[in-house]
């Protein structure tokens, strides 16, 4: 005979993972049915936020690009400038070079002149005159051409009847220049035209002359 024990009673048993029949279903949760939803106000602003950020960095670049644009610009004129110093720089030092040269070129000429530029100083002579050259020295001056006082300089002055300006008759010195820098101009000697003589007779006046001519007319004056 099976003894029961008051107060309790037997309940089935329930397999796992079932649900009692007595279970109370959950409501669902109102977060989780909505769960990654934005609102749309939200998106707009958003929108919002990153057209501002893209203006922000467009106009950015734009300072950065006109930055280096001027930055650029700035360079070149630098360089314009170096270059011109550099080129300023190396004519001065030739011309400096060149004009201690002058007084032995001018030997040169002279004695080319008189004959005397022969043998081994002939051949010494034109290798320092074609280096002189080479450096871009130049010799100007030449008898017969117009005066110009830019690049001549008078030591003598005369009359001649056979010119019709101020003409250069003789090249006392030479002139040299390099490129167009003239580093000494050729002294000369220079001939204008011979001055007009003055005219020393006098016109006849009109009364004079038709008076003379009456005369001639009638044959002299009238016999008595």
């Amino acid at each position: 005979m099976t003894e029961e024990t008051p107060g309790f009673e037997e309940k089935p048993d329930v397999p796992s993972g079932a649900i009692p029949d007595d279970a109370e279903p959950q409501a669902a949760s109102p977060s989780s049915s909505g769960e990654g939803a934005a609102p749309a106000g939200d998106a707009s602003a958003q929108i919002a936020g990153l057209t501002a950020q893209l203006d922000q960095v467009r106009k950015a670049l734009e300072e950065r690009t006109a930055d280096l644009q001027r930055l650029q610009a700035e360079f070149q004129n630098y360089r314009r400038r170096v270059e011109r110093d550099r080129i300023a720089v190396k004519e001065i030092a030739v011309a400096s070079l060149l004009t201690e040269l002058m007084p032995t070129l001018d030997d040169i000429g002279r004695a080319r002149e008189h004959g005397e530029l022969v043998g081994g100083f002939k051949s010494v002579a034109e290798s320092l005159e074609t280096a002189a050259a080479k450096m871009g020295l130049q010799q100007f001056g030449k008898e017969g051409e117009p005066f110009d006082p830019t690049i001549h300089e008078a030591l003598m002055h005369s009359y001649a009847p056979d010119v019709t300006e101020t003409t250069c008759v003789a090249i006392l010195q030479p002139g040299y220049r390099i490129g167009e820098r003239t580093i000494r101009p050729a002294r000369v000697a220079v001939a204008e035209p011979q001055p007009g003589a003055a005219q020393t007779g006098k016109a006849e006046s009109p009364d004079a002359a038709e008076t003379a001519d009456d005369d001639k007319e009638s044959g002299g004056p009238d016999e008595g």
